[in-house]
């Protein structure tokens, strides 16, 4: 593997970057920051609060343009039309498989340890009011079949403005493959493309010079609002679902990751730990979906796999949420005295793996989902999700970072599934024989060997997180755009 006199440099330069200048480090010291702030002063602490929703609201504007571009980018670039459907099939075969899995582990939690049972709610007693009251009055209207006609939007620009990613996605796709098939008439579009998603991207690397203000924002409003002492009336429950999830990560996806990548689930966690603590910060794993495609590029998977499974993983590969759903689910049926048989719980399981899908992408949706769920299957009293609504913001953080996970490992999986990743430029990344993907490194590199449709293609993808941008294409050792110009490495990362 050969590097680039200009990527020596820019490794010079990273090197020397002082450590308080990466994001990480930032970051975490922003959430320590806010939640001592919120602690102790718990009104200045929740007045922050509009500082971490202009944060989060910032990068969902731009959720919307990636995905549409990244997509369309990535099928165009296919050579066979046959990949992008075949990958798409393996894609929601993994996730529902992995679905299932995660909401058996919820359920098999909470069935070992009932700590429902005891609790006596009495249903009329609970006051269904406020954002959960509207959740629930939605959730008993959700019908299971809605996710599938809800793809299909009412308008071109609708999906961007309301922010229905599903729609996005659904866009995406009919237009990726129109311009392929379409051939050279659809080329200039195509190029278009791929300099507007360099744009997008160098506007995102500007936004997350941001990210931690809006983790402090987001944390001091949480722990200021809240309160720790919010944790300690439920906090059994809380414990129960980190213990669940962390085991899930380690044990279910870290084997999977092992034994068919055969790559480390710790070594990952490590590589993405700058997306997994703005995951943590913000309670939502929707700030990290640029960071997550760019480095999945940089270890080696290839363009079109992270371009197609990455964004439809955020709406239908929700492990997180699917251990959430069952535990709360059984919860609720313990704490109202409300007795499930096995049969009834794979019942509700069953029920569960539509229900989660109705409300993916919505505001609110794992309240929607858990009330769809309930008032489906009639055992248990949709008002006892108020039981849980205190502690859900709690419960969010783990939710997001779990949801994260699932989705870095499902993509390599599906890569490896696909032969489309290069496993050892993947191990070389992550046990730190390469730099990250940052201000001196190749994204092209981790393709030789490959065809040009496996390599990692756009600078955008290595500028997105304020890092390098590199044009593509290369040619005797420089770097040229599309139009053969020699362009030039940015140095140093910003963070």
């Amino acid at each position: 593997m050969t590097h680039t006199p200009d990527d020596a440099a820019g490794s010079a330069v990273e090197k020397a970057k002082p450590w308080y200048w990466q994001l990480y480090i930032q970051v975490l010291a922003a959430i320590v920051v806010g939640i001592v702030l919120g602690w102790r002063w718990p009104d200045v602490g929740t007045s922050m609060e509009p500082i971490g929703t202009t944060f989060v609201t910032a990068m969902k504007m731009l959720i919307g343009p990636i995905v549409f571009l990244t997509i369309i980018g990535g099928i165009a670039g296919v050579a066979d039309l046959k990949k992008v459907g075949r990958t798409g099939v393996k894609a929601l075969v993994y996730f529902q498989v992995g679905t299932i899995i995660a909401m058996t582990a919820g359920l098999v939690a909470i069935n070992l340890f009932p700590l429902g049972d005891g609790v006596h709610a009495d249903v009329s007693s609970l006051r269904t009011s406020g954002d959960a009251g509207q959740y629930i009055d939605k959730g008993e209207h959700q019908h299971w079949w809605e996710f599938l006609t809800n793809l299909v939007p009412d308008s071109f620009f609708g999906p961007f403005v309301e922010g229905d990613i599903l729609q996005v996605i659904f866009l995406a796709v009919l237009l990726g493959i129109a311009l392929k098939t379409v051939g050279k008439a659809g080329e200039p579009l195509i190029a278009s493309v791929n300099r507007l998603t360099d744009v997008v991207f160098k506007v995102l690397s500007f936004v997350m010079k941001a990210a931690p203000l809006g983790a402090f924002g987001a944390m001091a409003f949480a722990i200021g609002k809240f309160g720790l002492s919010t944790l300690t009336s439920l906090g059994s429950l809380i414990l129960l679902f980190y213990v669940t999830s962390i085991l899930f990560v380690v044990v279910v996806l870290g084997a999977a990751l092992a034994a068919y990548v055969k790559l480390s689930i710790f070594q990952l966690l490590r590589f993405f730990k700058e997306e997994l603590l703005l995951v943590l910060g913000t309670s939502t794993a929707e700030p990290a979906l640029p960071g997550l495609m760019r480095k999945l590029q940089f270890m080696g998977v290839d363009r079109p796999t992270v371009g197609l499974v990455v964004p439809t993983g955020y709406s239908f590969n929700l492990d997180g949420a699917a251990i959430y759903l069952s535990l709360a689910t059984m919860y609720i049926a313990q704490a109202t005295d409300t007795s499930l048989s096995v049969g009834q719980q794979l019942g509700l399981l069953a029920v569960m793996l539509l229900t989660s899908k109705g409300a993916a992408g919505v505001a609110g949706g794992g309240f929607i989902a858990l009330t769809a769920t309930l008032s489906t299957v009639g055992h248990v009293p949709a008002a006892g999700i108020m039981l849980v609504f205190g502690i859900d913001k709690f419960m969010s953080e783990c939710r997001a970072l779990v949801n994260f996970c699932g989705n870095a490992v499902a993509t390599l999986f599906v890569a490896r599934w696909e032969n489309a990743v290069d496993l050892d430029r993947a191990r070389q990344v992550l046990s730190g024989r390469l730099p990250e993907p940052p201000a001196a490194a190749d994204p092209h590199e981790g393709a030789q060997g490959q065809d040009a449709e496996r390599q990692p293609s756009t600078e955008a993808a290595a500028d997105a997180g304020g890092e390098a941008q590199v044009s593509t294409g290369r040619e005797d050792g420089h770097h040229r755009d599309s139009d053969g110009v020699v362009a030039t490495v940015m140095s140093p990362r910003s963070t």
